[in-house]
């Protein structure tokens, strides 16, 4: 490496270290701040319904505490916390899988939904509910994450060329996500019609009906992958310099994209597995955080996880007032909303 690259390099790395530390002064009020946004959206939501609750009341019975109207307990404990969890802890997988993954590839455009990973879990998924209609719940997230990580290591070895490029990666993941979804349709085709229209409520991305059994499912994954995805989020912005910065730093480049991809893929195939596909989380998001704490992946991958839970949560409970008593799929909502800001970052890189 010549004398003027590595002072470049050693530059880019003490800016970059620079720019981290003044921005860690503001991601945990940034951080308390769309956490409490996110706890009042979920207390409104749990308080809307056929059957009305008053916020008041909702956070008396999560905490114990006493009520004028003993069937709060059920409707609450029972029936709308649940849901309004697993909307939570999916905004907050599939934001952290599409940060992992834009950091992987070093492309902003990039998400699970793009190259394919969601559409691997959504195979499976699909395959699980209409082949086998007697499985245990259980065994939802299981399927999706294999399904996942078959698409996952296919796209990697058919990207392998010498090494990992994160365009091939993309480009690959593209193509596989396409033939996934033709084998989507087919299974669909063929299926039995009552586990036909379960399916396909299903890959509408909803959280309608969801209880305590899959938020005990989910929550394992969300929690191990991603605890490892903060514990890798050093090595993430080591790959943003580039391969070769980041070799040159000693960083084991392909042991630490793999880990990085598993992890991505967990969390994708997880969520997909909970709550169906709901799209452009995985875009949003990241780009959301970027905006309030900057490029470092330590305060971004929290940042990113809180924003996306929280849109995920505001488009479950628009969904049920749009057109109340009739409800929406979230994932028809992130689409409405996420659709035209793809198309927004698409302009603005052009530019």
């Amino acid at each position: 490496m010549q004398k003027t690259e590595r002072s470049h390099f050693q530059w880019l790395i003490v800016r970059t270290g620079f720019l981290s530390a003044r921005l860690d002064r503001r991601v945990p009020k940034i951080l308390l701040g769309l956490l409490v946004v996110t706890l009042f959206a979920m207390v409104w939501s749990v308080s809307q319904g056929e059957y009305p609750v008053p916020p008041l009341d909702v956070i008396r019975t999560i905490l114990g505490l006493p009520t004028n109207n003993p069937d709060y307990a059920f409707i609450v404990n029972t029936l709308r916390l649940p849901r309004a969890l697993v909307a939570w802890g999916v905004g907050m997988a599939l934001a952290m899988a599409g940060t992992l993954t834009q950091g992987i590839t070093r492309n902003p455009l990039a998400a699970p939904g793009i190259i394919g990973v969601n559409a691997g879990a959504s195979l499976a998924a699909v395959s699980l509910i209409v082949a086998f209609p007697g499985a245990p719940i259980a065994l939802l997230p299981l399927a999706a994450f294999l399904g996942a990580l078959t698409v996952a290591v296919l796209i990697y070895l058919l990207a392998w060329n010498g090494g990992s490029s994160p365009v091939r990666l993309i480009l690959v993941g593209v193509g596989f996500s396409l033939v996934a979804g033709a084998l989507t349709s087919l299974m669909i085709t063929f299926g039995n019609i009552y586990d036909v229209s379960q399916a396909l409520v299903w890959l509408a991305g909803s959280v309608y009906g969801r209880s305590w059994a899959q938020v005990l499912a989910f929550t394992p994954w969300l929690v191990v992958f991603g605890l490892l995805s903060l514990l890798l989020s050093r090595e993430l912005n080591a790959l943003q310099m580039g391969d070769d910065v980041a070799r040159s730093l000693g960083s084991r480049l392909e042991w630490q994209r793999g880990w990085l991809l598993l992890s991505a893929v967990a969390l994708a195939g997880a969520a997909v597995a909970t709550a169906g596909s709901i799209a452009f989380v995985g875009l949003m998001a990241p780009h959301i955080a970027r905006q309030l704490v900057g490029p470092s992946h330590e305060g971004l991958l929290p940042t990113a996880a809180l924003t996306g839970g929280m849109v995920v949560v505001v488009a479950d409970l628009i969904g049920r007032l749009l057109f109340a008593p009739i409800e929406l799929p979230c994932g028809i909502i992130t689409a409405v909303i996420g659709a035209p800001y793809f198309l927004y970052l698409l302009i603005r890189d052009r530019k």
